[in-house]
């Protein structure tokens, strides 16, 4: 928008330094450990919502940060403690993004008044259900079905790779399903706010993942589940609209995340470099080394300045075609920096960065799915294509 700055305020620089501290002080030490033991630490968790974490984008009657907080201080969030541990980083970002969000959105009051105090303050998560094994952007090809029995919906199908969605606390996942058919053929398309806990609704074993080994990430399957009608979320049939929009919030979020996985990896390729000694002194005076950590600082730098473009867009109101236009540029390059950075790294570090006991491994098998989630690179490409005004399909 003109005129618009970007700079992060004194304040949110302020609360930068309250998250980091707590990041290196209750997550980096014990990151490693969680990741080898695919420990999900829901202390932790519940810490980070004492923090206040969760409730940054929430007004203060569902015990939110209310008029101090807002989707920028997210990021700043979502950064450093991404910055430490990408697994819980994408935990907040999910809970807040996928969980909470829909619900502030689009809920009645009594929804929000029911889930949001316990989402908020981070001792229960919520999910958001809406890829299947044969549907993700491909919302016509969706198999869950949701059909009205009196006065409840009863739910059948599967969604898979579903964050926050089977951990001791997580009290509910939304999902979106086929609710009818719309007058021109296409599937009515509903989301629905499945409890924990409901008969038929089961998270099945967790994933075995590449990365984000600290994260609870599950496939749900739906056999006759039923809730009362009042669980639809939204309007009927505006389900996969809703989560479109939500998308578009998860992206900027997402490249949030991928900027404090480049922190991290110029953090520990600038200590490595200056400690690693060859030839009579540090590796860091090379130029083959030098040259690749300054692309680091290069990446860092554009990918930051993107997603604080896009988050500081959202928090002004700004209108929703610039916005999710910014939301889809910052998510494709800072995501695909994200995987560059850690590849060099890992590089800067030799040997050393092919052993797991050094985080560099685990960021570089963290980092690739962050071109994959909340749309892939591809669907970015399309977003922003289309955005310009190409007729692409």
């Amino acid at each position: 928008m003109p005129g618009m700055t970007f700079e992060l305020s004194e304040d949110h620089e302020t609360f930068r330094r309250v998250v980091r501290d707590f990041a290196e002080k209750e997550i980096a030490p014990h990151a490693a450990q969680w990741d080898r033991d695919h420990h999900f630490p829901v202390d932790v968790v519940a810490a980070m919502g004492e923090l206040g974490l969760f409730g940054l984008t929430a007004p203060e009657e569902f015990g939110g940060a209310g008029e101090d907080g807002d989707f920028t201080s997210l990021c700043v969030a979502i950064e450093e403690i991404g910055r430490v541990d990408q697994s819980l980083g994408i935990t907040l970002q999910a809970g807040v993004g996928l969980g909470i969000n829909p619900i502030l959105t689009y809920g009645t009051q009594e929804q929000k008044e029911r889930w949001l105090p316990e989402l908020v303050a981070g001792t229960k998560l919520a999910g958001f259900g809406l890829t299947e094994p044969g549907a993700g952007s491909d919302a016509g090809a969706t198999r869950t079905r949701a059909e009205l029995d009196g006065d409840h919906w009863v739910v059948n199908g599967s969604k898979q790779f579903i964050t926050n969605s089977g951990s001791s606390v997580t009290s509910l996942v939304t999902v979106t399903a086929r609710t009818g058919e719309r007058p021109d053929g296409r599937p009515e398309i509903s989301a629905i706010m499945l409890p924990s806990g409901t008969p038929g609704f089961v998270a099945e074993k967790a994933y075995d993942k590449l990365g984000w080994h600290a994260s609870d990430t599950h496939p749900l399957s739906f056999a006759d589940a039923r809730v009362p009608a009042d669980h639809l979320l939204g309007e009927r049939g505006r389900g996969y609209a809703q989560f479109l929009a939500t998308l578009d919030d998860g992206r900027v979020a997402i490249s949030a995340l991928s900027v404090g996985c480049i922190q991290a990896c110029l953090d520990m390729s600038l200590a490595y470099a200056a400690d690693r000694q060859t030839f009579g002194g540090p590796i860091g005076r090379k130029q083959g080394v030098a040259f690749q950590i300054a692309d680091l600082e290069v990446m860092l730098h554009a990918s930051r300045g993107l997603t604080y473009r896009a988050a500081a867009l959202k928090d002004s109101g700004a209108p929703v075609k610039e916005f999710k236009q910014a939301a889809a540029v910052a998510k494709l390059y800072s995501t695909e920096s994200a995987v560059t950075a850690t590849r060099i790294a890992t590089q800067v570090f030799g040997g050393y960065g092919f052993m797991e006991e050094y985080p560099v491994a685990r960021f570089y098998r963290d980092a690739k799915v962050l071109e994959i989630g909340e749309g892939t690179s591809e669907v970015q490409r399309m977003l922003i294509a289309r955005g310009l005004g190409l007729p692409v399909e």
